[in-house]
């Protein structure tokens, strides 16, 4: 498998990963009633398998379960795998000593003594950024975290935190936005721009839309369960041309299927996509996404379709 490196660090990581939200999320997701823990421990498999090695966690998904779900898959595994986790600015955390704290908790539940990438999941108060900044600065230095990250930082407040790293020698390595054809805020909020500009990695969040772009969907069909209060039949019923084109130009590509098309678009664009998948078979979808390349026409009609939906 080819790999990329994050951000201007030594770190190298598959041009896609695995974003676990789901694994053991009960409220939003249904862990429990609609997947079990076979199904993630079969996803980790068939995306190790399949090559890619980075996974995306944090601490409040599933309460901590999904970071206990990746330290013993990871453990289980001789492959290499990147791990990423994240800080919560919860408003009760006031002191620089609250991000060790949790650091550390993240790194007992994964099993491990460093994690490669620690985010800050949100640019909440009370606290500024910047005061977080110069705390995960810290957590690097004491070799806690190999690479440091944000989480929904705009342009202007990952610049800062870009510079208050820089200050200390270390390159921030990302920022994990949602991006996708279906939000495509990034590219026209400075994000995108950015990222390139100061050798960032943007990490896709949400790149699938919650399933919205796999084709599943539809106004006969819509999602069901708290998703299904997001999107109207109105809206399932405006996508459609484009997932119509999806399936058209993944028929060019080896009957490539909606959702490839649509994380190999996020690919195109210079960003890492981090896909849910709470089975193999999801896993497997996602590979599929990999080792092929849209043409520069496919890119600009999916472009053009998608921003109808803006």
């Amino acid at each position: 498998m080819e790999t990329i490196t994050l951000g201007n660090t030594e770190i190298r990581i598959s041009p896609l990963g695995i974003g676990t939200w789901a694994w053991g999320d009960r409220f939003f997701w249904n862990y429990g009633s609609e997947y079990s823990a076979d199904d993630v421990r079969a996803a980790f498999a068939a995306a190790v398998e399949a090559g890619i090695n980075f996974f995306d966690t944090a601490e409040v998904y599933g309460m901590g379960r999904a970071e206990r779900f990746l330290g013993e898959l990871a453990a289980q595994t001789t492959e290499p795998v990147v791990i990423a986790t994240k800080f919560f600015p919860f408003p009760w955390r006031v002191r620089r000593a609250a991000m060790k704290r949790a650091l550390r908790l993240s790194l007992k539940r994964l099993g491990k003594e460093s994690v490669d990438l620690y985010q800050i999941h949100f640019p909440w108060p009370p606290r500024s950024p910047d005061f977080w900044m110069r705390a995960l600065g810290e957590m690097v230095r004491e070799g806690l975290t190999k690479a440091a990250g944000v989480s929904n930082f705009n342009a202007e407040q990952m610049r800062r935190a870009h510079a208050i790293l820089a200050a200390q020698d270390i390159p921030l390595a990302s920022n994990q936005v949602h991006y996708s054809l279906l939000h495509r805020a990034p590219e026209t909020n400075g994000v995108l721009a950015a990222c390139k500009e100061l050798g960032i990695t943007l990490i896709a969040y949400s790149p699938l839309e919650m399933g919205l772009l796999t084709g599943k969907y539809s106004p006969e069909n819509p999602p069901r369960g708290i998703r299904s209060r997001r999107y109207s039949k109105g809206y399932l019923a405006r996508i459609q041309p484009l997932i119509g084109l999806m399936r058209e130009i993944g028929r060019a590509h080896g009957n490539k299927t909606p959702a490839q098309v649509a994380l190999n678009w996020v690919i195109c664009k210079g960003a890492v996509p981090i896909p849910g998948a709470k089975n193999a078979h999801q896993a497997e979808s996602n590979a599929g996404a990999l080792g092929w390349r849209l043409t520069e026409d496919e890119i600009i009609a999916l472009d053009n379709a998608s921003a109808q939906l803006q």
